[in-house]
Protein backbone atom coordinates (compact mmCIF):
# COMPACT_ATOMS: atom_id res chain seq x y z
CA UNK A 1 0.00 0.00 0.00
CA UNK A 2 1.22 3.56 -0.86
CA UNK A 3 0.74 6.36 1.39
CA UNK A 4 -1.31 7.58 -1.61
CA UNK A 5 -3.73 5.44 -1.10
CA UNK A 6 -5.47 6.91 1.83
CA UNK A 7 -6.60 10.02 0.13
CA UNK A 8 -10.31 9.77 -0.99
CA UNK A 9 -11.15 8.36 -4.26
CA UNK A 10 -12.12 11.73 -5.83
CA UNK A 11 -9.03 13.02 -5.48
CA UNK A 12 -7.05 10.07 -6.67
CA UNK A 13 -9.17 10.79 -9.72
CA UNK A 14 -8.59 14.13 -10.56
CA UNK A 15 -6.81 14.76 -14.04
CA UNK A 16 -4.72 18.12 -12.76
CA UNK A 17 -4.94 21.12 -14.38
CA UNK A 18 -2.30 21.67 -17.03
CA UNK A 19 -1.41 25.32 -18.23
CA UNK A 20 0.01 26.75 -21.22
CA UNK A 21 3.42 25.23 -22.22
CA UNK A 22 5.91 28.20 -20.39
CA UNK A 23 8.36 29.84 -22.98
CA UNK A 24 11.71 28.42 -21.17
CA UNK A 25 10.27 24.67 -22.02
CA UNK A 26 9.70 24.98 -25.17
CA UNK A 27 13.12 26.41 -25.62
CA UNK A 28 14.79 23.58 -24.16
CA UNK A 29 12.87 21.03 -26.01
CA UNK A 30 13.28 21.90 -29.50
CA UNK A 31 16.55 23.99 -28.70
CA UNK A 32 14.79 27.30 -30.12
CA UNK A 33 16.00 30.66 -29.03
CA UNK A 34 13.32 32.08 -25.87
CA UNK A 35 13.40 35.26 -27.65
CA UNK A 36 12.28 34.28 -31.05
CA UNK A 37 9.28 32.10 -29.39
CA UNK A 38 5.92 33.74 -29.04
CA UNK A 39 3.40 32.89 -26.62
CA UNK A 40 0.26 32.43 -27.82
CA UNK A 41 -1.19 30.46 -25.39
CA UNK A 42 -2.25 31.72 -21.94
CA UNK A 43 -5.10 34.68 -22.83
CA UNK A 44 -2.25 37.15 -21.29
CA UNK A 45 -2.15 40.66 -22.47
CA UNK A 46 0.17 41.19 -24.96
CA UNK A 47 0.58 44.58 -24.02
CA UNK A 48 2.62 44.07 -20.89
CA UNK A 49 1.99 45.39 -17.66
CA UNK A 50 0.04 49.01 -17.59
CA UNK A 51 2.67 52.00 -16.52
CA UNK A 52 1.04 53.01 -13.04
CA UNK A 53 0.59 49.21 -12.53
CA UNK A 54 4.49 49.12 -12.49
CA UNK A 55 5.08 52.27 -10.54
CA UNK A 56 2.69 50.80 -7.49
CA UNK A 57 5.19 47.64 -7.23
CA UNK A 58 7.96 50.20 -7.10
CA UNK A 59 6.74 51.95 -4.27
CA UNK A 60 5.29 48.41 -2.80
CA UNK A 61 8.84 46.83 -3.36
CA UNK A 62 10.14 48.77 -0.07
CA UNK A 63 8.09 46.74 2.28
CA UNK A 64 8.38 43.37 1.20
CA UNK A 65 9.51 42.14 4.78
CA UNK A 66 5.81 42.50 6.06
CA UNK A 67 3.14 40.68 5.66
CA UNK A 68 0.62 42.22 3.45
CA UNK A 69 -2.69 43.69 4.74
CA UNK A 70 -4.60 40.27 5.20
CA UNK A 71 -8.46 42.17 4.72
CA UNK A 72 -7.15 44.07 1.87
CA UNK A 73 -8.57 46.95 3.08
CA UNK A 74 -7.52 49.98 0.40
CA UNK A 75 -8.15 47.21 -2.42
CA UNK A 76 -11.37 46.40 -1.45
CA UNK A 77 -12.05 50.37 -0.88
CA UNK A 78 -11.24 50.73 -4.45
CA UNK A 79 -13.51 47.92 -5.76
CA UNK A 80 -16.55 49.23 -3.65
CA UNK A 81 -16.52 52.32 -5.33
CA UNK A 82 -16.28 51.15 -8.71
CA UNK A 83 -18.66 48.16 -8.44
CA UNK A 84 -21.09 50.23 -5.56
CA UNK A 85 -21.17 47.77 -3.36
CA UNK A 86 -20.16 47.70 0.46
CA UNK A 87 -16.81 45.99 1.13
CA UNK A 88 -18.21 43.07 3.68
CA UNK A 89 -19.82 42.14 0.00
CA UNK A 90 -16.03 41.41 -1.44
CA UNK A 91 -13.50 38.61 -1.61
CA UNK A 92 -9.99 39.00 -3.04
CA UNK A 93 -8.05 36.09 -4.16
CA UNK A 94 -5.21 34.86 -5.17
CA UNK A 95 -6.38 35.15 -8.76
CA UNK A 96 -10.19 34.45 -9.40
CA UNK A 97 -9.54 30.54 -9.47
CA UNK A 98 -8.91 31.00 -6.16
CA UNK A 99 -12.21 32.45 -5.33
CA UNK A 100 -13.67 29.74 -7.65
CA UNK A 101 -11.98 27.13 -5.31
CA UNK A 102 -13.29 28.82 -2.16
CA UNK A 103 -17.05 28.86 -3.72
CA UNK A 104 -16.41 25.26 -4.22
CA UNK A 105 -15.15 24.29 -0.59
CA UNK A 106 -17.34 26.75 1.18
CA UNK A 107 -20.44 25.23 -0.25
CA UNK A 108 -19.34 21.82 -1.90
CA UNK A 109 -18.98 18.31 -0.27
CA UNK A 110 -19.69 14.26 -0.64
CA UNK A 111 -23.10 13.97 -1.91
CA UNK A 112 -23.67 17.26 -3.51
CA UNK A 113 -23.55 18.52 -7.07
CA UNK A 114 -22.64 21.62 -9.37
CA UNK A 115 -24.07 22.22 -12.87
CA UNK A 116 -21.45 23.42 -15.77
CA UNK A 117 -21.52 23.58 -19.48
CA UNK A 118 -19.78 21.75 -21.61
CA UNK A 119 -17.03 23.21 -23.32
CA UNK A 120 -16.62 25.69 -19.90
CA UNK A 121 -13.55 26.76 -17.91
CA UNK A 122 -11.04 23.63 -16.42
CA UNK A 123 -11.51 24.76 -13.05
CA UNK A 124 -15.06 24.29 -12.68
CA UNK A 125 -15.33 20.30 -12.99
CA UNK A 126 -11.59 20.29 -10.91
CA UNK A 127 -12.77 22.20 -7.75
CA UNK A 128 -16.03 20.34 -7.97
CA UNK A 129 -13.94 17.31 -8.10
CA UNK A 130 -11.64 18.15 -5.34
CA UNK A 131 -14.56 18.55 -2.74
CA UNK A 132 -16.11 15.08 -3.38
CA UNK A 133 -19.14 16.83 -4.69
CA UNK A 134 -20.72 15.62 -8.32
CA UNK A 135 -20.23 17.71 -11.98
CA UNK A 136 -23.11 17.69 -14.08
CA UNK A 137 -21.98 18.65 -17.59
CA UNK A 138 -24.85 20.13 -19.58
CA UNK A 139 -24.28 19.92 -23.73
CA UNK A 140 -23.50 23.40 -25.23
CA UNK A 141 -25.75 25.12 -27.76
CA UNK A 142 -23.38 26.31 -30.59
CA UNK A 143 -20.38 25.84 -28.08
CA UNK A 144 -22.17 28.10 -26.02
CA UNK A 145 -24.30 27.65 -22.04
CA UNK A 146 -27.47 25.88 -23.16
CA UNK A 147 -29.54 28.08 -19.76
CA UNK A 148 -32.87 26.09 -19.93
CA UNK A 149 -30.91 23.22 -19.66
CA UNK A 150 -28.79 24.02 -16.99
CA UNK A 151 -31.62 25.03 -15.56
CA UNK A 152 -33.23 21.66 -16.09
CA UNK A 153 -30.20 19.98 -15.18
CA UNK A 154 -30.14 21.60 -11.31
CA UNK A 155 -31.20 18.79 -8.83
CA UNK A 156 -32.00 18.75 -5.24
CA UNK A 157 -28.80 18.33 -3.97
CA UNK A 158 -27.07 21.04 -6.45
CA UNK A 159 -25.25 23.75 -4.48
CA UNK A 160 -23.52 25.68 -7.57
CA UNK A 161 -24.31 26.27 -10.88
CA UNK A 162 -20.75 27.88 -12.96
CA UNK A 163 -21.48 30.23 -16.04
CA UNK A 164 -18.87 31.74 -17.25
CA UNK A 165 -20.29 34.53 -19.60
CA UNK A 166 -18.19 35.20 -21.97
CA UNK A 167 -16.77 31.66 -21.89
CA UNK A 168 -13.29 30.37 -22.00
CA UNK A 169 -11.91 28.44 -24.22
CA UNK A 170 -14.79 28.82 -26.80
CA UNK A 171 -15.49 32.48 -26.24
CA UNK A 172 -19.18 32.66 -26.60
CA UNK A 173 -21.39 35.29 -24.68
CA UNK A 174 -25.02 35.32 -23.38
CA UNK A 175 -26.47 38.74 -23.69
CA UNK A 176 -27.38 40.35 -19.83
CA UNK A 177 -30.75 39.70 -20.50
CA UNK A 178 -30.91 36.36 -20.54
CA UNK A 179 -28.47 36.06 -17.52
CA UNK A 180 -30.44 37.78 -15.27
CA UNK A 181 -33.98 35.75 -16.53
CA UNK A 182 -31.64 32.62 -15.33
CA UNK A 183 -30.06 33.70 -12.33
CA UNK A 184 -34.07 34.38 -11.25
CA UNK A 185 -34.95 31.21 -12.43
CA UNK A 186 -32.84 29.01 -10.01
CA UNK A 187 -33.81 27.98 -6.71
CA UNK A 188 -32.52 30.66 -3.81
CA UNK A 189 -30.73 27.76 -2.09
CA UNK A 190 -28.39 27.44 -5.23
CA UNK A 191 -25.30 29.76 -5.78
CA UNK A 192 -25.31 30.76 -9.19
CA UNK A 193 -20.99 31.66 -9.78
CA UNK A 194 -21.13 34.31 -12.95
CA UNK A 195 -17.22 34.07 -13.69
CA UNK A 196 -16.81 37.37 -15.56
CA UNK A 197 -13.00 37.00 -16.23
CA UNK A 198 -13.40 38.15 -19.71
CA UNK A 199 -16.08 40.41 -19.03
CA UNK A 200 -13.78 44.07 -20.05
CA UNK A 201 -13.01 42.74 -23.37
CA UNK A 202 -17.44 42.99 -24.51
CA UNK A 203 -18.42 45.68 -26.15
CA UNK A 204 -19.60 48.57 -24.39
CA UNK A 205 -23.01 47.62 -25.95
CA UNK A 206 -22.52 44.05 -24.67
CA UNK A 207 -21.59 45.07 -20.91
CA UNK A 208 -23.47 45.10 -17.96
CA UNK A 209 -23.95 46.19 -14.44
CA UNK A 210 -24.31 42.66 -12.65
CA UNK A 211 -22.89 44.08 -9.24
CA UNK A 212 -26.51 45.98 -9.05
CA UNK A 213 -28.11 42.31 -9.45
CA UNK A 214 -26.52 41.33 -5.67
CA UNK A 215 -29.16 43.17 -4.16
CA UNK A 216 -32.44 41.20 -5.75
CA UNK A 217 -30.25 37.54 -6.01
CA UNK A 218 -28.24 37.03 -2.39
CA UNK A 219 -27.58 33.31 -4.52
CA UNK A 220 -25.54 35.53 -6.97
CA UNK A 221 -21.86 35.91 -6.91
CA UNK A 222 -19.46 37.51 -9.39
CA UNK A 223 -15.89 36.39 -9.92
CA UNK A 224 -13.78 39.11 -11.75
CA UNK A 225 -9.59 39.26 -12.26
CA UNK A 226 -6.53 41.30 -12.95
CA UNK A 227 -4.93 39.14 -15.10
CA UNK A 228 -6.55 39.50 -18.50
CA UNK A 229 -7.08 43.40 -19.57
CA UNK A 230 -5.70 44.74 -16.35
CA UNK A 231 -2.12 42.79 -17.08
CA UNK A 232 -1.32 41.05 -14.25
CA UNK A 233 -1.46 37.57 -14.72
CA UNK A 234 1.92 37.20 -12.73
CA UNK A 235 0.64 38.62 -9.82
CA UNK A 236 -2.39 36.22 -9.40
CA UNK A 237 -4.61 38.61 -8.39
CA UNK A 238 -8.85 38.49 -8.51
CA UNK A 239 -11.97 39.04 -6.38
CA UNK A 240 -15.36 38.10 -5.83
CA UNK A 241 -18.44 40.26 -5.92
CA UNK A 242 -21.44 38.68 -3.71
CA UNK A 243 -23.85 38.72 -0.34
CA UNK A 244 -22.12 39.92 2.72
CA UNK A 245 -23.56 36.04 3.89
CA UNK A 246 -21.67 34.19 1.13
CA UNK A 247 -17.84 36.18 1.77
CA UNK A 248 -18.21 35.64 5.88
CA UNK A 249 -18.72 32.04 4.90
CA UNK A 250 -15.45 32.26 2.06
CA UNK A 251 -13.12 33.89 4.46
CA UNK A 252 -13.58 31.19 6.97
CA UNK A 253 -12.28 29.06 4.81
CA UNK A 254 -9.05 30.86 2.69
CA UNK A 255 -5.63 31.33 3.52
CA UNK A 256 -4.82 34.57 5.82
CA UNK A 257 -2.73 36.32 3.29
CA UNK A 258 -3.80 35.20 0.10
CA UNK A 259 -3.20 38.02 -1.93
CA UNK A 260 0.59 39.61 -1.73
CA UNK A 261 1.21 43.44 -1.06
CA UNK A 262 2.41 43.62 -4.57
CA UNK A 263 -0.29 41.98 -6.19
CA UNK A 264 -2.57 44.53 -4.16
CA UNK A 265 -1.16 47.84 -4.50
CA UNK A 266 -1.06 47.08 -8.30
CA UNK A 267 -4.34 46.32 -8.64
CA UNK A 268 -5.59 49.54 -7.16
CA UNK A 269 -3.31 51.59 -9.49
CA UNK A 270 -4.67 48.95 -12.22
CA UNK A 271 -7.95 49.98 -11.47
CA UNK A 272 -7.10 53.73 -12.37
CA UNK A 273 -5.50 53.05 -15.39
CA UNK A 274 -8.61 53.55 -18.00
CA UNK A 275 -6.09 54.54 -20.80
CA UNK A 276 -4.05 51.22 -20.48
CA UNK A 277 -7.35 48.83 -20.68
CA UNK A 278 -8.88 50.90 -23.02
CA UNK A 279 -5.36 50.62 -25.35
CA UNK A 280 -5.83 46.71 -24.04
CA UNK A 281 -9.54 46.67 -25.80
CA UNK A 282 -8.36 48.61 -28.72
CA UNK A 283 -5.50 46.11 -29.37
CA UNK A 284 -7.88 43.23 -29.19
CA UNK A 285 -10.15 44.15 -31.20
CA UNK A 286 -7.78 44.94 -34.23
CA UNK A 287 -5.93 41.54 -33.20
CA UNK A 288 -9.51 39.53 -33.61
CA UNK A 289 -9.97 41.50 -36.81
CA UNK A 290 -6.48 40.19 -38.08
CA UNK A 291 -7.38 36.75 -37.01
CA UNK A 292 -10.14 36.22 -38.10
CA UNK A 293 -9.13 37.57 -41.65
CA UNK A 294 -6.30 35.01 -41.46
CA UNK A 295 -8.53 32.09 -40.75
CA UNK A 296 -10.69 33.32 -43.46
CA UNK A 297 -7.75 33.19 -45.96
CA UNK A 298 -7.09 29.74 -44.71
CA UNK A 299 -10.45 28.67 -44.90
CA UNK A 300 -10.32 27.28 -41.58
CA UNK A 301 -13.61 27.82 -39.45
CA UNK A 302 -13.68 29.68 -36.28
CA UNK A 303 -15.68 30.01 -33.30
CA UNK A 304 -16.47 34.16 -32.93
CA UNK A 305 -15.17 35.02 -29.83
CA UNK A 306 -15.73 38.50 -27.44
CA UNK A 307 -12.96 37.46 -24.86
CA UNK A 308 -9.24 38.18 -25.66
CA UNK A 309 -8.55 34.93 -27.64
CA UNK A 310 -10.20 32.79 -30.46
CA UNK A 311 -10.70 29.00 -31.14
CA UNK A 312 -10.33 28.01 -34.70
CA UNK A 313 -11.03 24.25 -36.31
CA UNK A 314 -7.58 22.98 -37.67
CA UNK A 315 -8.39 18.96 -37.89
CA UNK A 316 -5.95 17.45 -36.42
CA UNK A 317 -5.16 19.54 -33.78
CA UNK A 318 -2.42 17.92 -31.96
CA UNK A 319 -0.40 17.45 -35.09
CA UNK A 320 -0.80 21.13 -36.03
CA UNK A 321 0.34 22.21 -32.55
CA UNK A 322 3.04 20.16 -32.50
CA UNK A 323 4.29 22.06 -35.97
CA UNK A 324 3.61 25.29 -34.64
CA UNK A 325 5.73 24.59 -31.35
CA UNK A 326 8.81 23.53 -33.65
CA UNK A 327 8.49 26.76 -35.29
CA UNK A 328 8.21 28.78 -31.93
CA UNK A 329 4.96 29.38 -32.00
CA UNK A 330 2.49 28.16 -28.54
CA UNK A 331 -1.02 28.29 -28.45
CA UNK A 332 -3.26 25.83 -26.66
CA UNK A 333 -4.59 22.58 -27.92
CA UNK A 334 -8.59 22.36 -26.16
CA UNK A 335 -8.89 18.39 -26.69
CA UNK A 336 -9.38 18.24 -22.47
CA UNK A 337 -12.75 20.75 -23.50
CA UNK A 338 -13.94 18.43 -25.76
CA UNK A 339 -12.57 19.91 -28.77
CA UNK A 340 -9.67 17.92 -30.34
CA UNK A 341 -9.96 19.53 -33.10
CA UNK A 342 -9.45 23.11 -32.42
CA UNK A 343 -6.74 25.50 -30.77
CA UNK A 344 -7.05 28.24 -28.84
CA UNK A 345 -5.46 31.18 -29.90
CA UNK A 346 -4.72 34.10 -27.65
CA UNK A 347 -4.76 37.89 -29.31
CA UNK A 348 -1.28 38.84 -29.64
CA UNK A 349 0.55 42.21 -30.78
CA UNK A 350 0.28 42.57 -34.85
CA UNK A 351 3.46 41.03 -35.42
CA UNK A 352 2.78 37.97 -32.79
CA UNK A 353 -0.60 37.85 -35.15
CA UNK A 354 1.03 37.30 -38.36
CA UNK A 355 3.83 35.37 -36.99
CA UNK A 356 1.55 32.99 -35.93
CA UNK A 357 -0.79 32.84 -38.99
CA UNK A 358 2.71 32.23 -41.08
CA UNK A 359 3.01 29.72 -38.72
CA UNK A 360 0.04 27.84 -39.36
CA UNK A 361 -0.40 28.00 -42.69
CA UNK A 362 3.31 26.33 -42.64
CA UNK A 363 1.64 23.74 -40.29
CA UNK A 364 -0.95 23.23 -42.54
CA UNK A 365 1.08 22.27 -45.48
CA UNK A 366 3.07 19.37 -43.61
Amino acid sequence: MKISDITPDYIRAISPYVPGKPVADLAREFGLDEAQIIKLASNENPLGPGPKAMAAITRAAGEMTRYPDGSGHDLKAALAARYRVAADQIVLGNGSNDILELLAHAFLRPGTSAVMAQHSFAVYPLATQAFGATGIEVPARDFGHDLAAMRAAIRADTRLVWLANPNNPTGTWLPAADVKAFVASVPPNVLVVLDEAYNEYLAPEQQADTASWLGGYPNLVISRTFSKAYGLAALRIGFGLMHADIAAMLNRVRQPFNVNALAQAAAIAALEDTDYVSRSQVLNRQGMAQLEAGFARLALPFIPSHGNFISVKVGDAARVNLALMKQGVIVRPVANYGMPEYLRVTIGTDAENARFLEALAAALRE
